[in-house]
């Protein structure tokens, strides 16, 4: 072989070796940014921040409901919701109100969940104007404000 071939393979292989270097670098830097937002460090401001709102709102007394399986309001009828929720309470007194009122609670949701289309509730702003909806009717049902908030534990759509 001449030496003009060998320098020209030289640097063919020099060059390949580089970008392959460049390549792995590349993905080495993706994996810990990715390593770095799943597995934050154990020290962060959001965190302690998370945790000092945590510590000013209590969660109350949660009731929690049977799974809800309906039809959509859907067009071709072929839509369903699986919805399992927790309520919370003001105050512990008031599940013995929410046993007793257990039927037409169940009824109440069951009356609005079926109206609501899968376009309706889909989106995040959909499951909350739900909630919001769902909070007021059923505070409606009950002698005092008794619900909070109402937390989905399961909101599957099919």
């Amino acid at each position: 072989m001449s030496n003009k071939l060998m320098i020209i393979i030289m640097t063919v292989f020099l060059i390949f070796v580089v970008v392959i270097g460049a390549g792995f670098f590349m993905i080495w830097n993706k994996v810990s940014a990715l390593d770095h937002i799943v597995n934050p460090p154990a020290d962060t401001a959001s965190e302690r921040a998370a945790e000092k709102g945590a510590q000013e709102h209590p969660i109350g007394p949660l009731y929690s409901l049977d799974t809800f399986i309906v039809n959509l309001s859907d067009p071709t009828g072929n839509r369903f919701l699986r919805a399992t929720m927790d309520l919370e309470l003001t105050s512990e007194v008031l599940s013995q109100e929410m046993q007793k009122r257990l039927p037409q609670i169940r009824d109440m949701i069951l009356t609005m969940l079926p109206s609501r289309r899968f376009e309706d509730i889909q989106s995040s702003e959909g499951k909350i104007a739900l909630r919001n909806e769902l909070t007021e009717k059923l505070n409606g049902l009950l002698k005092k404000k008794a619900i909070t908030n109402i937390y989905f534990t399961e909101f599957v759509i099919q």
